[in-house]
């Protein structure tokens, strides 16, 4: 097969493992993608190149010996800049962070490193990974390439952006309040919010680095251009830290099918109180009509036993909880328990409602890639959409549901607005059911297409 930057990671990996490309020539390619895409971009902010060659080169080496690594044997990648890389600066956004070189990998970084990935660069984040849109004082403003005048979404979008302009075949990033979700629907491409838990976050900023807690809601995750990529980047780094090692392992369960007509589909597309584009509702309504055509069953009325407004209700006191450092927590721990208990029932309605269905389809944004707006903060900035003026903090409202719920949730590409934007919706399944989330994806991605390039890439 013919390798090229836009070859998916499940591919390149079995191109490297048949000998048809090597590592070293796999990595070339895409620092030259970069090179010349990048400048526009500003998707990669840090390259470790001498080092990166030196790993492809021993990658080489080995598969010459049939000696392989693991499943990413030579597969170069980036990662997101919230991860600590040793010996590669790791910045997250942040100008007090701005020399910060940490000795030690990310548990994440290290379980891709052990299979075999060359990670050869960092890709932007907002200031330590809070805002919807990608840009920060250390390193500047990450752009769309659907549209260069557009957010590619946040906090993840370096992540997202660099899969859609062919720079990096897969990627890691994190989710609290949609940052893989949301940049995944901006650019086009597939992401996935693991189930909480049972990806360990040590290494990753915020919190401070070098700390060891593990954050309620915070998760890490792979983006990709395929859901197979997602499955193949999850069980490499799902599984507890040496720690937790020594009593438990991870047992995902299989996807309930990978049938599309055989998944019980419920759709929650709009609501009244955070209303959809309605360019970007078009390019749903289309996608379930193809999806029925094709024998899915989708029921669009069912919808789990609480409002949204209820979810996001629940969900926001447990955000800022977990987004305050230390002794600015303003939450004290009685206050903590009591919204953990209406978090745990209304996990436990969501358990129910996954009784009568495999998945809730539902949007990760309620419009397609804005334009940058970068006055004031998330607070104060506003959007302007079908012609009504929007609260920037509605931006979360659709990420809530699965997030404090702890819930799974597959972000895939569904197709392209009327004004040439993606738009795609979420995917969510069962706690630790990721792979019927994933399977699902992969399944609808076979009717709707799956990622597309953007025009000139």
């Amino acid at each position: 097969m013919t390798v090229d930057a836009y070859t998916t990671a499940t591919a390149a990996a079995a191109a490297l493992r048949r000998k048809e490309i090597s590592s070293r020539e796999l990595l070339d390619l895409h620092l030259t993608r970069i090179e010349q895409h990048n400048p526009a971009l500003n998707a990669v902010i840090t390259l470790d190149v001498d080092r990166a060659r030196a790993e492809a080169a021993r990658a080489d080496d080995l598969a010459a010996k049939g000696d392989w690594l693991g499943p990413l044997h030579g597969l170069p990648m980036t990662v997101k800049d919230s991860f600590e890389t040793a010996g590669m600066r790791t910045v997250c956004g942040d100008p007090a962070l701005a020399a910060h070189v940490p000795e030690a990998d990310a548990l994440a970084v290290a379980r891709l490193r052990a299979a075999g990935a060359v990670i050869f660069g960092k890709t932007n984040t907002p200031k330590q990974t809070l805002d919807h849109q990608t840009f920060n004082a250390v390193f500047g403003t990450t752009n769309n390439p659907w549209d260069l005048a557009r957010v590619p979404g946040g906090s993840s979008g370096g992540s997202a952006t660099a899969l859609a302009a062919g720079f990096s075949p897969l990627e890691l990033g994190s989710d609290i309040g949609g940052s893989i979700r949301v940049p995944a629907h901006c650019c086009g491409v597939f992401g996935h919010k693991p189930s909480w838990g049972i990806v360990p976050e040590r290494g990753h900023i915020p919190g401070a680095p070098g700390s060891l807690h593990r954050r309620d809601v915070n998760v890490n995750g792979p983006l990709a251009r395929s859901a197979e990529d997602l499955e193949l980047a999850l069980d490499i780094i799902a599984g507890p830290d040496e720690l937790e090692a020594a009593g438990w392992r991870l047992d995902l369960p299989p996807a309930r099918t990978r049938d599309l007509p055989s998944f019980r589909v419920a759709a929650w597309l709009d609501d009244p109180s955070c209303p959809s584009e309605r360019a970007m509702l078009d390019v749903f309504e289309a996608g379930v009509a193809s999806l029925r055509q094709a024998g899915a069953v989708i029921d669009t009325e069912a919808r789990p036993p609480f409002s949204l407004s209820e979810a996001l209700a629940m969900y926001y006191p447990l955000l800022v909880g977990a987004l305050s450092p230390g002794n600015d927590n303003p939450m004290t721990h009685a206050a903590w328990i009591a919204r953990d208990e209406t978090r745990q029932r209304f996990r436990r309605q969501w358990a129910a409602f996954f009784e009568r269905y495999d998945v809730l389809l539902a949007p990760s944004l309620f419009t397609s890639a804005f334009e940058h707006t970068q006055e004031g903060d998330g607070g104060t900035r506003v959007l302007h959409v079908d012609g009504v003026e929007r609260s920037y903090r509605d931006c979360i409202t659709w990420a809530a549901m699965a997030g404090a719920a702890l819930l799974p949730a597959t972000a895939m590409p569904v197709g392209v607005t009327a004004a040439g934007l993606p738009a795609g919706w979420q995917v969510i399944g069962p706690y630790l059911e990721d792979r019927t989330t994933l399977a699902f994806a992969a399944a609808a991605s076979e009717v709707l297409g799956g990622f597309r390039r953007p025009p000139g890439y």
